[in-house]
């Protein structure tokens, strides 16, 4: 362990282009640099919309759009702004290429993107060939390259080619989005392939309790509120419409009464006579594959169905195999690991295509001429992301080399893909290369190290037992670069611990957080520990907080706090946590279930009690409060505000529409009746998250509230 240790601190000033010798002349770095959106943010270089025109690939910058042939390994041709915007309209002129994509393999068209005006032009011809007009307050933007058909939404109605599809009333909202963005939902419109039939949600929110939010204006505040249903309450009905373009007709699927039940990833068949989705009850313990006929709206049948004793969480859509249309992959946890299946359309399972104790984090696409799925997945370790192919026969290749987290954009063709990634040592790396001979790759970008200037501190990442003492956990510890091992640190816990995030990772600077940076420059130690909850390991792994969340995380945090008590470096008596929203909620639990521990805490946007968090990812890992009400009970902050202790400081966004300011607002409450004294700062016009310039004085705040009392 220390040789490896040595060995990052070496690798660490070896990425700074610096001998250790002249490490002392490195600049410090400030907030500013650290934070995005501050004006002095040193961000890793990234190639934007890189995007593939058939199997070419198109890389656009302020002034040109380049084509290069991944075959030739060398640029084709260049689309330049200038000549471009000689042929534009005045409202089409370009400031820069960033804003024009290829969607046409087969044609030399471009796709010009201007707010509500897209233009499409013949670069060939020099000559714009279309010009479509949609309203300004369009919003839901969606653009189907085939038909050209573009639907959108204005406030909560639908519109296709500025035609208005439907007319409701307030509270119910078409097109958009729908259960709190859920079950992998993100949008609301789903067009068909040949982009005729669009399908798209309908929630009515009227019978769901509104939450209102105070906005400041200069002179006046208003009010606005949301729909927001909490756990154990009434929840919204989503139907499914679909809306034939060229009839200008639409049915709505017949589902039934939706009352408490939630549909998902919507896909097409390739033929467009059936849509399928994902149906679950309330419980979420129950889940069906569902078909549905198009033009009577009839369920055709259930497919198959998937159930769990705690909960099913579908997050990807069903994906039609392009060489055989009446196939289709599936992906489940059901054997405890997300992967591959392949089912035909009468429900059939034909066979499980990945296996292992390992999880596929995305499909990727598929290569149509040597049959094979391209997919990426944890299988070499947890903290790494690889991109593999495998055929029907289960024979599977690994396409990239480097060690790190890679993500890849793929070819329509399934021959090329653009690879990018990085590992603890390289910042990003973006290549090209066959999927059928990945070894002849070419480097298309590579981008340099922002802090070569800069001094770094030092970064170990290694594995702890989690409390059930059999449980491996991964945690990072940040040290600073002028570390003295005789010394004792005041050290800090950053800590989120909740579903759906992991923290450490093998890429960058093992995925360190800029603010863990600043921390470990100004004489900290900060460690983060992946506790069981978290993401990237597995369903055991995380549904072992099922009905009892940050119990069991908070559990394994305290062992991580008793290692770091064992370490000769660190101050036991200067102890601070600091974490957001999960992590926020984590923050409270620490400080308020073992007093004394912990010296500091600064708790960010915190879930303070279950039953006030949204039904559909609150009742997944805790049931409802009717029949988990000890879990509530046990889960719930304000309960414990008599026990505060240690120093407190509360965050919050006032139009927070995440974890609503009502938690912090009745934990507040709670802390005044039982006699204890946290402190509070609310940014009062910023949401769950606070971005831009005002990112820079929220962690100057949590800056000083740990300089001051630890």
């Amino acid at each position: 362990m220390k040789a490896k240790k040595h060995l990052l601190f070496f690798l660490f000033f070896l990425i700074t282009g610096v001998s250790l010798s002249t490490a002392q002349e490195l600049k410090n770095l400030t907030l500013e640099n650290l934070t995005p959106g501050a004006k002095t943010y040193l961000s890793v270089e990234n190639l934007y919309n890189i995007q593939w025109w058939g199997d070419f690939y198109a890389i656009p910058n302020n002034d040109s759009l380049c084509i290069y042939n991944p075959k030739k390994e060398k640029k084709e041709f260049v689309i330049r702004r200038d000549s471009l915007n000689k042929y534009l309209p005045k409202e089409g002129t370009l400031t820069s290429m960033y804003s024009v994509s290829l969607p046409w393999s087969a044609e030399q068209h471009l796709l010009i993107q201007k707010k509500n005006l897209f233009f499409i032009y013949d670069w060939a011809k020099n000559k714009l060939i279309n010009k479509i007009e949609i309203k300004g307050k369009a919003q839901n933007i969606d653009f189907h390259s085939l038909s050209k058909n573009v639907a959108y939404t204005i406030d909560n109605n639908l519109y296709v080619n500025n035609m208005r599809v439907t007319l409701e009333p307030e509270g119910v909202v078409c097109g958009k989005s729908v259960h709190q963005q859920e079950f992998g939902i993100n949008k609301g419109t789903f067009w068909s392939p040949g982009g005729r039939l669009l399908a798209f949600y309908k929630m009515d929110e009227r019978m769901v309790d509104q939450y209102p939010y105070t906005e400041l204006k200069k002179s006046t505040t208003t009010t606005q509120s949301i729909h927001y249903p909490m756990a154990g309450e009434k929840s919204h009905k989503v139907s499914v419409g679909i809306y034939n373009v060229y009839e200008d007709s639409f049915i709505y699927l017949n589902t039934g009464d939706p009352t408490d039940r939630y549909f998902t990833n919507i896909s097409w068949a390739p033929d467009e006579k059936s849509v399928f989705l994902i149906e679950l009850n309330r419980e979420q313990n129950l889940a069906k594959l569902c078909q549905y006929n198009v033009q009577t709206g009839n369920l055709i049948k259930v497919l198959f169905e998937e159930s769990h004793p705690k909960y099913v969480e579908p997050q990807n859509p069903i994906t039609f195999i392009p060489w055989a249309t009446d196939h289709f992959i599936y992906q489940s946890e059901k054997d405890g690991f997300n992967h591959l299946y392949m089912y035909n359309t009468e429900g059939e399972l034909i066979q499980q295509i990945t296996k292992g104790e390992w999880l596929v984090t995305k499909l990727i696409g598929f290569n149509t001429k040597q049959k094979e799925i391209i997919y990426s997945s944890t299988e070499s370790s947890p903290l790494e992301n690889h991109l593999y192919a495998i055929n029907a026969k289960g024979e599977k290749r690994l396409l990239n080399e480097a060690e790190g987290v890679h993500s890849a954009i793929l070819s329509p063709s399934g021959e090329y893909i653009i690879d990018r990634y990085s590992n603890p040592n390289t910042p990003r790396k973006t290549e090209c290369y066959s999927t059928i001979n990945p070894k002849e790759k070419q480097t298309i970008h590579q981008s340099d190290n922002p802090y070569k200037e800069y001094q770094l501190p030092i970064i170990e990442v290694d594995t702890l037992l989690a409390a059930d003492n059999k449980t491996t956990l991964y945690y990072r510890m940040v040290k600073p670069a002028n570390f003295d091992p005789n010394k004792k640190y005041p050290t800090i816990i950053y800590v989120y611990g909740g579903p759906h995030a992991q923290l450490i990772t093998k890429d960058w600077l093992w995925g360190t957080r800029g603010w863990d940076i600043y921390m470990a420059n100004k004489g900290y130690i900060v460690f983060t520990l992946d506790n069981r909850g978290s993401s990237n390991r597995g369903l055991a792994f995380e549904n072992s907080t099922y009905k009892q969340l940050g119990v069991i995380e908070t559990m394994d945090q305290i062992k991580g706090v008793e290692w770091l008590k064992t370490q000769p470096y660190v101050d036991a008596e200067r102890l601070g946590v600091h974490g957001w929203s999960f992590g926020g909620h984590m923050t409270l639990s620490l400080l308020l279930k073992h007093p004394g521990v912990f010296k500091v805490g600064v708790s960010g946007g915190p879930v303070v009690d279950w039953k006030f968090y949204e039904i559909m990812y609150g009742e997944r890992y805790m049931s409802s409060p009717k029949t988990n009400a000890e879990g509530y009970e046990l889960t719930d902050m304000k309960k414990y505000a008599g026990k505060l202790k240690d120093q407190l400081l509360i965050i919050h966004g006032g139009m927070d529409n995440i974890c609503v300011p009502q938690h912090t607002f009745s934990f507040i409450n709670a802390c005044i009746e039982a006699g204890t004294q946290p402190d509070l700062f609310i940014y009062p016009n910023h949401g769950h998250n606070v971005i831009g310039k005002d990112r820079v004085h929220l962690q100057e705040k949590i800056t000083r509230y740990f300089d001051d009392f630890l």
